[in-house]
């Protein structure tokens, strides 16, 4: 069996991955990529903490369902965002989108 400690460690490195990547790039796709490591870093969480915690029970698993059903949703919209800066602005860089400002 594996033990806990190595899943929280996996949990800690998607985490700061994904921070390291929204912070630094400037790429609308890299940065949903970076928002998504995040999520999948707590979603870990939450499975891991539940079954050290409470072994028999199954709140936690259903937490992590609820949060990658969300994060389904997020994928959707953020890619129809950056599909309609695209066409309007030929470019998925974060600074093209600083001219929308008035």
């Amino acid at each position: 069996m594996v033990p806990i400690e190595c899943y929280l460690l996996l949990s800690a490195l998607l985490f700061f991955i994904g921070v390291f990547g929204f912070v630094t790039r400037r790429n609308l796709i890299a940065m949903l990529i970076s928002v998504e490591l995040v999520l999948n870093a707590v979603d870990l969480n939450f499975a891991a903490v539940n079954r050290m915690l409470f072994p028999e029970q199954m709140e936690g698993f259903f937490f992590t369902l609820f949060s990658i059903g969300v994060s389904a949703a997020e994928s959707a919209v953020a890619i129809a965002i950056i599909i309609n800066v695209y066409r309007h602005f030929h470019s998925d860089q974060v600074n093209s989108i600083e001219n929308m400002k008035l």
